[in-house]
């Protein structure tokens, strides 16, 4: 049988505490290498995305004088809130905020019979399809609405269209053209969160004897309702952002911010308002940071209920 000394005891504290200052500076030293793995990535943002950002940071807040010299002013951003610029903002942000919910309105239906559905190879085809069609866009899109609906369009000329009043190159032509890409892109972003609907929800539901509507009126669309906001707001983004599509098929007969950039830039309308349209790009990147603000607190939200 062995007894502890006096001297032994007075050790073990400190032993231990030795042990205990040891542990951390072990485990502190891994997250240091853990960003070598990761710092190409951060590089190229910095040089794609951070110098972009920056120089039309600083080009939104300088103006060059007629001695060529460079001063710092706010006149660029006031003159971006203001008349015609102010117009393709509000009509940008109508435009994405309506067609952004037309989508989601109609996608959450077809999102419920693709996983409900029990056929996997229509399941497995319409996401292919729509993982094709969300990425579908550009010039090719507008030609092909033009080709289908414009004027001279193929279903515009057999139903009639034109003497109905329809118009393609409208405010409502242009959204339904953004719900085509919009709509898929809806799709799948709502399938996986229907999946993670847990069985045992609907069968408590049903032993309570609580009818379908009971159902997702209490139980199913309160937890989906962050992943429709989060969804809504990714459509907003897309949709804000999108340019070609519209310049090819509607110029600048709609206000849209985009558009209105690109004239500024060009100088089609007015000359030297190249500042002017950095000032609107960085209206452009607060509203999306904001959209992306908002998207990962309701990603967090939804992925505590569907986890």
């Amino acid at each position: 049988m062995t007894t502890a000394t006096p001297t032994a005891i007075a050790d073990a504290p400190s032993a231990s505490r030795r042990q205990e200052t040891q542990t951390p500076r072990r485990r502190g030293r891994r997250p240091a290498t853990g960003w070598l793995g990761v710092a190409p990535l951060l590089a190229f943002a910095v040089i794609v995305l951070g110098l972009p950002v920056t120089a039309m940071a600083v080009g939104s807040v300088t103006i060059t004088t007629d001695t060529g010299a460079t001063e710092f002013t706010g006149a660029n951003f006031a003159a971006s809130f203001d008349g015609p610029y102010l117009e393709s903002l509000l009509g940008s942000v109508k435009l994405s905020a309506l067609s952004a919910f037309i989508a989601t309105v109609v996608s959450l239906p077809i999102a419920c019979a693709i996983v409900t559905s029990r056929f996997r190879g229509l399941r497995e085809a319409v996401l292919s399809a729509s993982g094709v069609i969300a990425n579908f866009g550009g010039v090719p899109l507008a030609f092909a609405f033009v080709a289908t609906l414009g004027n001279a369009g193929v279903l515009t000329g057999f139903f009639g269209l034109a003497d109905k009043g329809w118009s393609l190159y409208s405010f409502w032509g242009l959204a339904i053209v953004y719900l085509y890409f919009l709509i898929p892109l809806m799709v799948l972003t709502l399938t996986p969160a229907l999946d993670g609907l847990k069985p045992q929800w609907r069968e408590a539901a049903q032993n309570n004897r609580a009818t379908g509507f009971q159902y997702w009126r209490h139980v199913a669309f309160p937890v989906l309702f962050p992943t429709l906001l989060s969804g809504f707001v990714l459509l907003f983004g897309s949709a804000f952002s999108a340019y070609a599509t519209a310049a090819a098929m509607v110029g600048s007969s709609i206000p849209l911010v985009t558009v209105k950039i690109a004239s500024a830039l060009t100088g089609d309308v007015l000359v030297g308002q190249g500042n002017v349209a950095l000032a609107l790009g960085m209206n452009m990147i607060i509203v999306a940071g904001v959209v992306m603000g908002i998207q990962l607190l309701l990603q967090r939200r939804s992925s505590k209920w569907l986890s």
